[in-house]
């Protein structure tokens, strides 16, 4: 357990800002709008449109200085008995919890401002993602202390994605394209949420994997990046670097296999498939809206 001498020293408002906003992180909310702004595009040139500069600034920092800023601000007591957050995240120190609402109104101001720039269609995607992001651990909702609703209010990190679709087009996405993004945030909550089932059951959190074990957790996450995988690989008509999402489900297989592997250890591999995988989607959604008189190289 961290003592309060353990704890950092308060820092500047940036860096609070930079600390919370947990940078390995960012491609969840940063990279989910780019991809779905790039499948909405009808041509490259969409990439010239001011606004889509705007929300790229907006869901890669703020987005997550709100998230991230909420989850630290509420979870301050229990986020001591879990030493996860002194290695890859932090606690945040005494002097900061004053500085944290200072960015968290910052963020809602900004967030304001933005809303009341956009349509109807728009605003309720972006009040929606702005609800989740808050109640998803704050109270009296609290979502991430309700099994299953704790998984599904990560929904929150496909609705950038919609946002940006919606922003291009000027309609939503398919509905086989939000279900897929859903099983693969469902599965990424869930099985980041095993290695602390110790840490939330001592604290009193009952999260999907405390609620039904381990490797029932294992099982659940395997299921839903299976039908996801079916479903990218369907989408794609089986394209051979389609079949690199396969990786996903191959992370709890190797937990139900190998028990002796720590998932922690392999948890931390996630952000770098989800990073290299959806940079390899973008690019390839971006060249495909490039007209044919491009170069071959293109």
């Amino acid at each position: 357990m961290a003592t309060d001498e353990a704890r950092p020293k308060p820092r500047s408002l940036l860096s609070l800002a930079f600390t919370l906003s947990r940078f390995r992180f960012w491609i969840y909310t940063g990279g989910t709008y780019v991809v779905g702004y790039a499948l909405g595009m009808a041509g490259w040139t969409a990439f010239f449109r001011p606004e889509y500069y705007v929300y790229l600034i907006y869901f890669f920092f703020p987005a997550n200085v709100l998230i991230y800023g909420v989850n630290d601000y509420w979870d301050e007591v229990t986020d001591r008995l879990n030493p996860k957050k002194q290695g890859k995240e932090q606690l945040i120190a005494m002097g900061d919890r004053r500085r944290t609402l200072v960015l968290l109104g910052l963020t809602g101001g900004l967030s304001l401002l933005l809303l009341l720039t956009q349509d109807p269609v728009a605003r309720l995607i972006f009040l929606c993602f702005l609800f989740l992001a808050y109640f998803y651990s704050a109270p009296p909702l609290r979502f991430k202390n309700m099994p299953v609703l704790d998984f599904s209010s990560n929904m929150l990190y496909i609705l950038p994605g919609i946002f940006g679709y919606y922003l291009a087009s000027g309609s939503l996405p398919p509905v086989i394209f939000v279900l897929a993004g859903f099983l693969h945030i469902s599965a990424m909550h869930i099985y980041s949420a095993i290695p602390d089932i110790e840490f939330d059951r001592q604290a009193g959190i009952t999260t999907t994997p405390v609620w039904i074990g381990k490797k029932r957790a294992l099982l659940l996450c395997l299921f839903f990046w299976g039908c996801f995988a079916l479903m990218v690989l369907s989408l794609t008509d089986f394209f051979p670097l389609g079949l690199l999402v396969i990786l996903y489900p191959l992370f709890p297989a190797v937990g139900l296999l190998r028990p002796d592997i720590p998932v922690e250890r392999l948890y931390w591999y996630l952000p770098y498939v989800n990073t290299a995988l959806g940079g390899l989607l973008f690019t390839a959604v971006t060249l495909s809206r490039m007209p044919p008189s491009f170069p071959p190289f293109f």
